[in-house]
C-alpha cells in the first residue's frame, strides 16, 4: 500500500507541476510580452480564470504527504524550511497581484503588482527544483533523520542545475500556453519568445536528464529503465514542442510541453525511487518508502478517499479548462477597458 501512494504522491505533483509550470511561465514572461497595458491584460487573463485551481494541486500533494508519509513530510518541511517557506510568499504575492492590480487606475499601481506577479513566478519556479533535485540527490540526514546540512548544502550544482531546467521549461511551457491563448501581437511575441526560449532550454534539460540518469545508475534504482525512458519521452517531446511551435501548431505544442513536463517529473520520482529522502551521511539513515509510510489502516482508509475524490478532481479539472477554451482577444481586453 505504501508503495502505491508513493506514485500516488507522485500523480499530484505531475498535476502540480503541469498546470503550476505553465502558470510561472505566463507571469515570467510578462516582461518580454506585455508591451502595453492591454498586452499585459491580456497575458495576465490567459490564466486568470485557471491559475487558483491550478495552485490546489499543491495543498493536495502536502497533504496526501503528510497524510501517507508522515516521517518524510517532517523530514523535508525541517529541513527544507526556508526555501519552502520562500516558495510559499512567492505564491501569496503571485495571488495577491492578480487580484489587486486592476484595483486602481493608475499605471504605477499596476507596474508594482505586474512586477510582484514576475518574482512570484520566477521564485517558485526555480526553488522546487532545487529542493526537488536535493530530494533525488540526498541531504545530510541523521540517525534521527534530521536534517543537520546547512542551507548553503542545498545549494549545490546538481540541485541548481535541475532548478534552472524547471525554471527554463516552465518558462517556454508557460510561452507556448500564451501562444495558443491569445491573438495578435501578444500571440506573434510568444511564439518568437518560444523560439529564442528553446536552444537553452533543450541544453539545461539533456544535461539535468543525462546527470539524474547518471546518479540513479550509481546507487540502488530498481527503476533505472523508467528513469531512462521517461528521461528520454521528456528530451523528445521538449524537441517536440519546439518544432510545432515553429511549425504554428500551438495545441500540439502546448500538448507536448505537458508530457515534457510530467514525463520530468516522473522521472525524478523513478530516480529517488525506493527512498523518499536518501542520506549523504549514511544508507542506512535514509527515509525509504517503507520506513517513513503511515500504518496500513490510514493508507487503507486513505486508498478508498482516494479512489473517489480523484476522478471527481480530473472531472471538475477537465470542464473548467472546457469552459475557458477560447483565446483570449485583444479586441475583448480593449472593449472591456472602454467600460
Amino acid at each position: 500500500m505504501e508503495y502505491l501512494w508513493f506514485w500516488i504522491v507522485a500523480f499530484f505533483f505531475v498535476g502540480y507541476f503541469v498546470l503550476d509550470g505553465f502558470d510561472f511561465g505566463v507571469g515570467m514572461s510578462l516582461p518580454f510580452l506585455g508591451r502595453n497595458d492591454v498586452s499585459r491584460r491580456q497575458v495576465i487573463n490567459s490564466i486568470g480564470p485557471v491559475w487558483d485551481l491550478n495552485e490546489t494541486w499543491v495543498i493536495v500533494a502536502g497533504a496526501c504527504l503528510f497524510a501517507s508519509f508522515p516521517e518524510w513530510y517532517a523530514t523535508l518541511f525541517s529541513g527544507f524550511y526556508l526555501p519552502l517557506l520562500l516558495i510559499l510568499l512567492a505564491l501569496i504575492l503571485r495571488g495577491v497581484s492578480f487580484e489587486y492590480r486592476h484595483q486602481r487606475d493608475s499605471a504605477r499601481w499596476r507596474a508594482g503588482f505586474d512586477r510582484m506577479i514576475v518574482i512570484g513566478s520566477v521564485v517558485p519556479a526555480l526553488l522546487w527544483g532545487v529542493a526537488f533535485g536535493n530530494i533525488v540527490q540526498g541531504v545530510a540526514l541523521d540517525e534521527n533523520h534530521v536534517f543537520v546540512g546547512g542551507l548553503l548544502s542545498l545549494l549545490n550544482p546538481y540541485a541548481l542545475l535541475v532548478g534552472v531546467t524547471t525554471l527554463l521549461i516552465f518558462f517556454l511551457h508557460g510561452v507556448l500556453f500564451v501562444a495558443l491563448k491569445t491573438d495578435g501581437e501578444v500571440h506573434t511575441d510568444a511564439r518568437r519568445l518560444a523560439k529564442l526560449a528553446a536552444a537553452p532550454t533543450v541544453l539545461i534539460a539533456v544535461a539535468t536528464v543525462i546527470w539524474t540518469i547518471v546518479m540513479a545508475a550509481g546507487r540502488e534504482a530498481p527503476l533505472l529503465w523508467l528513469v531512462i525512458a521517461c528521461g528520454a519521452i521528456a528530451a523528445v517531446f521538449l524537441l517536440g514542442a519546439v518544432v510545432f511551435s515553429l511549425r504554428g501548431l500551438d495545441g500540439w505544442a502546448f500538448a507536448s510541453a505537458v508530457i515534457t513536463v510530467a514525463a520530468a517529473v516522473v522521472m525524478l520520482f523513478g530516480a529517488l525511487f525506493p527512498y523518499v529522502m536518501p542520506s549523504t551521511i549514511d544508507d542506512a539513515f535514509s527515509l525509504t518508502i517503507e520506513n517513513a509510510s503511515s500504518t496500513p489502516y490510514t493508507l487503507t482508509i486513505m486508498s478508498w478517499t482516494a479512489l473517489i475524490a480523484i476522478p471527481l478532481v480530473l472531472l471538475y479539472q477537465g470542464w473548467t479548462y472546457w469552459v475557458f477554451r477560447k483565446r483570449v482577444t485583444r479586441v475583448s481586453i480593449e472593449a472591456a477597458a472602454a467600460h
